[in-house]
């Protein structure tokens, strides 16, 4: 009796090997090992505009909508959590996507208004939340391509014959992938140059005598 339900457990395991059941498990948990890293840059950029909008604030006050439109899209992304196992929800993965390209375009803005200001960019915080963000996005880029890729590779394998017949048993569907609306606005990032010559500030209008 014991040598018969070895035997049936060796069928199944083979049976399911070879429609493919490891190799899906494989590559579902390459997924989510992407996805993490995904995640981790994106909060890693979120935790960088606190400092970097006050430290502008601190040369540029009167720039109110600039800075409250990073700090609002800042907090439209902290209240978009989307974990593995909504990768399959792309009504999530868009409005994920979404928020992460208003706050894209949103630093994108402060950096473009940090040029006016001289002292701003002299000054040494300043330059090095500018080289945190820069260095950030250029690794949410990296991390966007192997999430990218690891879907890509997951979702042919669980459309294909036959591992189709055992993800439909198991349940394993495929999973959403970033698309390419606002993906330009997503993957760029934030342009830091640090030689492009200063504009003259903006000045407020002079007050007349009294």
């Amino acid at each position: 009796m014991r040598l018969h339900r070895i035997l049936l457990l060796l069928i199944a395991a083979f049976l399911l090997g070879g429609c493919g059941y490891n190799s899906i498990q494989s590559k579902d948990e390459g997924v989510k090992a992407a996805w993490s890293e995904v995640v981790n840059q994106y909060q890693r950029r979120a935790d960088l505009v606190p400092n970097l909008v006050n430290t502008v604030k601190g040369y540029a006050e009167h720039e109110a909508s600039v800075l409250e439109a990073v700090t609002n899209a800042r907090a439209q992304v902290g209240k978009i959590q989307l974990t593995a196992d909504d990768l399959a929800d792309e009504t999530k993965m868009k409005a994920f996507q979404q928020a992460q390209g208003e706050l894209s375009s949103a630093l994108s803005r402060l950096m473009a208004v940090s040029e006016n200001y001289p002292n701003l960019k002299a000054d040494g915080l300043f330059q090095n939340l500018q080289a945190q963000l820069e260095g950030t996005e250029n690794r949410i880029a990296v991390a966007r391509n192997r999430y990218i890729a690891a879907i890509q590779e997951y979702n042919t394998f669980v459309r294909s014959f036959p591992q189709n017949l055992t993800a439909m048993m198991f349940g394993y569907k495929t999973k959403a992938n970033f698309t390419v609306e606002n993906e330009k606005a997503i993957s760029t990032a934030p342009k830091v140059d640090f030689n492009k010559p200063a504009q003259p500030a903006t000045q407020p209008p002079a007050q007349p005598a009294h």
